[in-house]
């Protein structure tokens, strides 16, 4: 059972070091009850508290992972509703289901084509993580050859479904060990099917249709020693995956119940029309609160939308999307390109940087550093400024790239540049567009001018 914070506190050290970060003791306490710290950030809590602690400090949502290396999925592990209360942790794992009465041909189509896809935003590699290949045809040696095709072709994690243990039993003699998920026990096999993840030493989906029987089930499967587990609560439309999924949520975070603590896979196309509602349906999923979504189709249509929405959704509030600063090569510029300079918001680099290269003439952007704040906020908060701007201009000795010594400011900042003038004596400080989009204009227009 969950401890408070006072019966928390008794377990501490109490000597208010501030090393966990915190205050007090009490204060720790509190957060640990919270589930907003990590017992771990205690240097001094002694084996005995520790121990006694450790369900306490457990996160409500159990960490499972998937896949092995560069590869690995890691989901569950949160512990707020609401991403503004502090942060999501391990993002939605998307997956396209195959299924083994495909024509082999069309299963390899689909998978190299998912697979293969990727998306570059704000310096990141978006793309799918993994395969979910369905036991349809109900014989073993069947689903066997398709996962081993599959396997063949992605080295990216794999989810085996089928209700019979001895046909996933198969699979996972062709699957290669990595860190496969196992779908799904049921009221009806759950002791076969713990049997086989325990053995095979593998995470394993529990499905049934209604919570009471879903909690019986995962509290007997890890009676059974199969500690690692997703949920399928059954909801496939939209209203009722909604209601359920949050309803999960509340159950784990809210009142602890460790028995329904676990990460969730949902099946978006099982409740959907068509490919365009399930797309739909997937933007729900990822937004509240799956930790694997399983699609039936692929399209830059269908997976773009997602994966975009989850970047966005597990990016740090707290943290924006940062860049190095630096001095970059846009293209491949010379001593008499274009000088820009501008902060390390990973959204506004790959604007200006894209508008250059765009331009079609190569040119030097200099990143300062502002805490991955936007130019407008930087310069509001006191981190954009002439003292910066000089600084990285010396630090990384810029004037040993350029020939001109022409440094053009964002136009949103021109208020700067008396102060740029002031601390960069020799160099010609000029105001460029407020807009990114108008950076080729300028460019070709004003700077050659």
């Amino acid at each position: 059972m969950a401890l408070t914070g006072l019966q928390i506190y008794k377990l501490l050290p109490k000597t208010n070091c501030k090393e966990c970060g915190f205050p007090t003791c009490l204060a720790f306490a509190m957060k640990l009850a919270s589930k907003q710290a990590e017992l771990d950030s205690c240097p001094y809590v002694s084996d005995e508290a520790r121990e006694t602690l450790a369900a306490a400090a457990a996160p409500p949502i159990r960490l499972v992972a998937l896949g092995e290396d560069e590869y690995k999925v890691e989901v569950g592990n949160e512990t707020v509703m609401f991403r503004h209360e502090k942060t999501f942790f391990h993002e939605s794992g998307l997956f396209l289901r195959v299924k083994d009465n495909e024509d082999a041909a069309e299963v390899e189509a689909k998978v190299k084509a998912a697979m293969d896809y990727t998306v570059e935003r704000v310096g990141l590699i978006l793309q799918l993580n993994g395969v979910a290949v369905e036991n349809a045809s109900g014989d073993a040696g069947t689903f066997a050859q398709c996962v081993r095709l599959v396997r063949g072709l992605t080295e990216k994690p794999l989810i085996l479904m089928g209700e019979s243990p001895e046909a996933l039993r198969a699979a996972l003699e062709q699957e290669g060990g990595k860190q496969p998920l196992l779908y799904a026990a049921t009221v009806d096999n759950w002791e076969e099917m713990a049997a086989l993840a325990k053995e095979a030493g593998v995470p394993l989906a529990v499905r049934a249709d209604d919570l009471d029987t879903l909690a019986a089930l995962t509290e007997k499967i890890k009676g059974a020693g199969v500690e690692d587990m997703v949920l399928d609560p059954g909801a496939r439309d939209m209203l009722g995956s909604l209601h359920m999924l949050t309803h999960l949520r509340r159950l784990a975070l809210k009142k602890n119940l460790r028995a329904l603590g676990y990460p969730v896979i949902t099946f978006p196309a099982e409740g959907a029309e068509d490919e365009v509602e399930e797309s739909l349906i997937g933007v729900e999923h990822v937004a509240k609160y799956a930790s694997l979504v399983v699609l039936d189709h692929f399209s830059p249509a269908i997976v773009y939308p997602l994966l975009t929405l989850r970047l966005n959704i597990y990016t740090d509030p707290q943290k924006p999307i940062q860049v190095s600063p630096g001095l970059y090569e846009i293209g491949t510029p010379d001593e008499n390109s274009c000088l820009m300079v501008t902060t390390n918001f990973s959204l506004t680099y790959f604007s200006v940087a894209g508008e250059i290269e765009g331009s079609g003439r190569p040119g030097w952007l200099l990143i300062t550093e502002a805490e991955g704040m936007s130019v407008l906020t930087a310069w509001a908060a006191g981190k954009f400024d002439a003292e910066r701007i000089a600084k990285a201009v010396k630090q990384y000795d810029v004037a040993s790239k350029v020939a001109h010594k022409k440094l053009v400011l964002p136009g949103y900042v021109s208020t700067l540049l008396g102060e740029v003038e002031d601390a960069l004596p020799d160099w010609e400080i000029m105001v460029g567009p407020r807009e990114s989009v108008d950076i080729p204009n300028y460019i070709k227009n004003v700077w050659a001018a």
